[in-house]
């Protein structure tokens, strides 16, 4: 399941800009040597993480029909032996009456936790952490090689208004509420390995569950920021072919040239459309991880990949998988979105003279705003001028 998670979380966060990854098929076996019991190839298989056929165990699960009369020696049985009955637990193929109902209570044996373990303690905190560590050092080599971007001429000294008070609180509840959840979520992903060592148990133990506390109840403004920020900018967003050719020139970055944009450029329409996206992505799967067992949605995520795109991931998932899946995608997205959110930052703030007033009380320098947004700039010249407002 570790390859099986790991692949499944790359192939759906790509789908839409590579080609996808078929799912290898478990080649025919011929078990009729061990009567058919697993055979040497499938052990090796398993071995190497690659697919295996387990029908010939999961639908090996005995004949009531075949049972011996109740005064035979295994008419007790029913027809089913105790290893055919252990199969049905194992595959969850039985319907066990429990004292506490619940989607998830009715498993007896789900032996997929220890590749979700693997892989959440392996490859997601080494990729997603190690990934984090190379964004920061790629900005400040590139900081000392390029400089801060600097306003031609110096600043002119009268302001324009860039954006609203609401529109500002909008963004700083879904900037504030975004970086309270990144630490938090990196303090109970990746803590017990890198602060353990450094606090000890007792002093992580309540740093732990008050970071728990805060993720979970934090996540509420941080999708009502959400919600906010794309009804007021969604409009600004729309891509056009103006675009292309600010991405043609880097959005003047790696030169002083200083393509035209209206009120957001390329560069932010590319972040804009990331965090809606992929903080509409995180938010379901939080909500999953908030409500356990309560909102699946995996399954049928890849039932519908599949159906589309010929794949032959599974659709039959026990609970306690949904909500692995859940948390490795959670994860997996929230990197992705903290390396984004870095890179904003950097330009938001030390990368660019003047850039930080936009957001910090609404008003940008006149000079900075023609160089960087100058088509904006002439609509809201245009209006004031005809006694509209910007």
């Amino acid at each position: 399941m570790k390859a099986r998670l790991l692949s499944v979380a790359v192939l759906a966060l790509a789908a839409l800009l590579f080609n996808p990854v078929w799912a290898q098929e478990a080649p025919t076996v011929d078990r009729s040597s061990t009567g058919g019991a697993q055979t040497l190839e499938d052990i090796m298989r398993r071995q190497e993480q690659l697919k295996v056929d387990e029908s010939f165990r999961s639908e090996n699960l005995g004949n009531p029909a075949n049972a011996a009369p109740i005064t035979g020696a295994l008419g007790t049985l029913g027809g089913r032996s105790d290893a055919d009955i252990w199969r049905s637990v194992r595959y969850n193929k039985i319907d066990p009456t429990v004292q506490s109902p619940g989607p998830a209570n009715g498993v007896m044996i789900q032996d997929e936790g220890i590749a979700w373990y693997k892989l959440r303690e392996g490859p997601v905190i080494t990729y997603g952490g190690g990934a984090l560590l190379v964004i920061i050092g790629l900005l400040v080599v590139f900081y000392f090689v390029r400089g801060r971007i600097m306003i031609d001429g110096g600043p002119a000294g009268t302001t324009i208004e860039r954006f609203k008070a609401v529109e500002r609180f909008g963004h700083w509840l879904l900037a504030g509420s975004f970086i309270a959840l990144a630490l938090t979520g990196l303090i109970t992903l990746m803590g017990r390995t890198f602060l353990i060592p450094v606090i000890g148990l007792d002093a992580f133990s309540t740093l732990a569950t008050g970071s728990k506390w805060l993720h979970n109840n934090i996540a509420w403004a941080f999708m009502l920021g959400l919600v906010l920020t794309f009804c007021m900018w969604v409009v600004h967003n729309i891509p056009n072919k103006l675009d292309w050719q600010w991405l043609k020139a880097g959005g003047g970055i790696f030169t002083k040239s200083h393509p035209s944009a209206k009120k957001f450029n390329a560069g932010q329409k590319i972040v804009f459309w990331a965090v809606m996206v992929l903080g509409f992505s995180v938010s379901l799967s939080g909500l999953s991880l908030l409500f356990p067992f309560q909102m699946p949605m995996f399954a049928d995520t890849f039932a519908v990949i599949n159906s589309v795109l010929g794949t032959s991931f599974p659709t039959d998932l026990a609970p306690h998988e949904e909500m692995q899946y859940a948390n490795i995608w959670h994860s997996i997205v929230a990197f992705v979105m903290m390396l984004a959110i870095i890179a904003h930052i950097y330009i938001g703030s030390v990368g660019m003279e003047g850039a930080f007033d936009a957001m910090g009380n609404g008003q940008v320098d006149l000079e900075w705003a023609r160089q960087h947004h100058d088509l904006w700039v002439a609509e809201v010249e245009a209006k004031q001028g005809k006694g509209g407002s910007s």
